[in-house]
């Protein structure tokens, strides 16, 4: 169980790396788009610098939202693979909101609550005491 553990962990990293992801492509596309908005303005440059700034402002904000968004996933999986106590927890959590991401986070909520209310992962949670 293991193995499932720690495939689980780099699952909910890949996913949120590739929703960051998206977030750089969407500022990417549309700061640029903002751009050459501005730079075509011809006569009626007054109108599309302040398009060039609405998609600027827009471009940021899809990407402040998808970081915000994918920022949970990343610790989550981090702590999974680490076996953390806390983040099997955060996992569970993380695994039913995968739930309403059809169809991958879907698939990858199934797995999710599968491994971590497994009882046989139940040991590989606990907290690890230093003995001498």
């Amino acid at each position: 169980m293991e193995s499932h553990v720690r495939v689980l962990g780099m699952l909910h990293i890949a996913l949120s790396v590739i929703m960051l992801f998206g977030g750089v492509i969407g500022l990417l596309v549309l700061g640029g788009i903002g751009g050459i908005a501005a730079m075509v303005g011809g006569q009626d440059a007054e109108n599309s610098l302040a398009a060039a700034g609405v998609l600027g402002i827009i471009g940021v904000a899809v990407f402040l939202i998808l970081f915000v968004l994918s920022l949970p996933g990343i610790i989550c999986g981090w702590g999974i693979m680490r076996f953390r106590p806390w983040a099997k927890t955060l996992g569970i959590v993380m695994s039913a909101f995968d739930l309403l991401n059809v169809p991958v986070g879907t698939i990858l909520g199934i797995y999710g609550l599968w491994v971590l209310t497994n009882n046989a992962t139940e040991p590989l949670f606990r907290p690890r005491t230093l003995s001498a």
